[in-house]
């Protein structure tokens, strides 16, 4: 494709040289740059792409994206902002591939994996064959693949969007963080539906306070999907409610679109029925208040899960699959990696691992577990460093509110001294009842909660979820899954003396 040819898709771009240039490939990080490569010089916190475009002309760039002149012997396309141009771009020369793929997007502090993965083994039941884009991991055409963030960078997306249509996929489901909103990442994209699931406290390294937060989720409803669906139970899911054309759900009783009834929960999961009823807002009053799409389980237990299923199953019936349908695959739904977890090596007590690590999801998921324990409950956990340091004691009040024992332990230090973010969890546990126990190294807290851990009791790891590894200064980052290490220490527990 001609340089000339993808210039017409940025506002106020202005080709520099020979607009004639054939682009054969797109990059921003100079490793990659091949010959016949358009090379974004974007500026970054710690570099300056400008810098390193000698060294992209060198390995072959036909041509650079600018934000100012640069003295090379290359075309150059001056732009206004190079990361905002890399999404329109990249949807320019890989075909616009999300205009005939529907794109499911899936925005929110928590829940975003699990409704996620939901709506893609919904459509997938369905014989939608979908892709998904997530934090776990991604999957097109089938096939499984690793993954470096939540949501990727505009050239690295748009080439799997089109990967997937040539894979034979014919949908997508994919987590939107607010990074991906802010950095222009998930621009360029054609949403079928844009989902909410809610806001609650996290990324404060990153944005300026809660509303700059919300206002970098929002950006997800402003693109104008063909439906917007947004859980009310969320103070700013209400807003987004009173600001766009919504379809809403509630697990809690709100009026709403989608309604849970009859919720039972227990160890397999949740049971409840599917209302549209006095909640209903766009509902045939014959409907009103009426089961549909027959008994909803789904294989977590918690509110937290009725509403990621709810939200689940507004987005089926959004992408045309009948409510029967959309029940069912939320029963054949596997359990997602890392999200209430169980752990099962023979041992008398439960054990669950869980990802959350934001005051409101572990006060979520120990709320859950409290519901199916008959003893003590007891949490493992810590907070990441170089992030927010305001929800450091209160993840630490949270657990030790909900607990009967704590054990509080590092998470993913990074440049940071564990031991001093451990104090400031443990801080937030001052004047709780809960027995609180600091063991800065983790596996030994797995294997210290484990062994307090009787008949009866539950023992909740949390914080990690699905990784498998643990990052420490410099970027040194060392194998460590809670899942595997779980089922060591209780293997070792098992073991005679």
């Amino acid at each position: 494709m001609r340089l000339d040819e993808l210039a017409a898709e940025v506002d106020a771009a202005q080709v520099l040289g020979d607009g004639s240039v054939a682009v054969t490939g797109l990059a921003y990080d100079s490793r990659r740059v091949g010959p016949g490569s358009l090379f974004f010089c974007v500026r970054g916190e710690r570099a300056d792409g400008h810098e390193f475009a000698p060294r992209a002309v060198a390995a072959g760039a036909a041509a650079l994206v600018v934000e100012r002149e640069l003295e090379v012997e290359v075309a150059q396309l001056l732009v206004e902002d190079a990361r905002a141009a890399m999404a329109p771009l990249a949807a320019r020369f890989h075909g616009d591939p999300t205009a005939r793929l529907p794109v499911v997007g899936v925005t929110g502090t928590n829940g975003k994996t699990t409704t996620a993965f939901l709506v893609r083994e919904i459509l997938e039941r369905a014989g939608v064959r979908t892709g998904l884009l997530g934090t776990v991991k991604q999957v097109v055409g089938g096939s499984e693949e690793a993954v470096e963030r939540t949501t990727p960078e505009a050239i690295d997306l748009q080439a799997t969007f089109r990967r997937m249509l040539e894979a034979g996929d014919r949908a997508c489901a994919m987590e939107v963080s607010s990074h991906a909103m802010s950095l222009h990442r998930a621009d360029a994209i054609h949403w079928e539906v844009a989902l909410f699931t809610n806001l609650t406290q996290d990324h404060l390294d990153f944005h300026a306070d809660m509303e700059d937060y919300f206002l970098a989720k929002r950006k997800l409803f402003e693109a104008g999907p063909a439906t917007a669906i947004v859980n009310v139970d969320d103070p700013y899911g209400r807003r987004l409610a009173d600001e766009f054309e919504c379809v809403t759900f509630s697990a809690e009783g709100a009026e709403a679109d989608y309604g849970a009834r009859d919720v039972t929960f227990d160890a397999a999961g949740a049971r409840f029925a599917v209302v549209r009823g006095p909640m209903g807002r766009k509902v045939d009053s014959m409907a009103t208040n009426r089961p549909i799409g027959g008994e909803v389980r789904v294989g977590m237990p918690g509110d937290f899960n009725v509403a990621n299923a709810l939200g689940a199953f507004a987005v089926a019936e959004a992408m045309g699959v009948a409510a029967a349908e959309a029940a069912a695959g939320l029963a054949a739904a596997a359990r997602v990696p890392g999200r209430f977890e169980p752990i099962d090596e023979g041992q008398g007590f439960s054990v669950l691992v869980d990802y959350a690590h934001t005051p409101d999801s572990l006060e979520n998921v120990l709320r859950a577990a409290r519901r199916l324990t008959a003893g003590r409950l007891i949490s493992v956990f810590g907070a990441g460093g170089d992030r927010d340091r305001d929800k450091r004691p209160q993840m630490g009040r949270a657990g030790a509110e909900l607990s009967d024992l704590v054990v509080i332990t590092s998470d993913n230090p990074r440049s940071e001294e564990p031991g001093a973010i451990v104090a400031e969890v443990v801080a937030g546990t001052e004047g709780a009842a809960a027995e609180v126990e600091v063991e800065v190294d983790r596996r030994a807290a797995i294997g210290l909660a484990l062994g307090r851990a009787g008949a009866g009791d539950t023992v909740v790891i949390a914080g990690k979820g699905h990784e498998q590894g643990q990052e420490f200064e410099g970027g040194r980052k060392i194998p460590f899954d809670d899942r595997e290490v779980a089922r060591e220490e209780l293997r070792k527990l098992g073991s005679p003396a």
